[in-house]
């Protein structure tokens, strides 16, 4: 018979500007799940960044095209986090353009 272990004490990461995995604002509880490569190329990070933005855009037009829409507040919502998720996940990764973007210039 097989013995299950438990999983070690988990040792929350710590916020801080030079670690290279900085967690999403939009992880959904205490214990961060989802990160950011701080040190990814910059090409990439935009791309990331842009890619959640043109989705959440493409989803509002389409939404915006329709005449009226009805329904339930708790609808409107679950609609509103389904798009306000990759918005911060793409803020957070323009937070991480930017500081390396004025790292680079006081370098310069």
């Amino acid at each position: 018979m097989t013995t299950v272990t438990p999983d070690p004490p988990y040792e929350k990461p710590t916020s801080h500007p030079n670690n290279r995995f900085m967690a999403l604002t939009s992880n959904c509880n205490d214990i961060p799940t989802l990160f950011v490569d701080t040190h990814a190329p910059l090409d990439i990070l935009t791309d990331a960044a842009g890619y959640r933005f043109r989705a959440v855009t493409q989803v509002l037009e389409n939404l915006s095209m329709r005449g009226t829409i009805e329904c339930e507040s708790f609808i409107l919502s679950d609609f509103a986090l389904l798009c306000a998720i990759p918005l911060r996940d793409g803020c957070d990764v323009l937070d991480v353009i930017g500081r390396r973007l004025r790292a680079q210039s006081a370098a310069d």
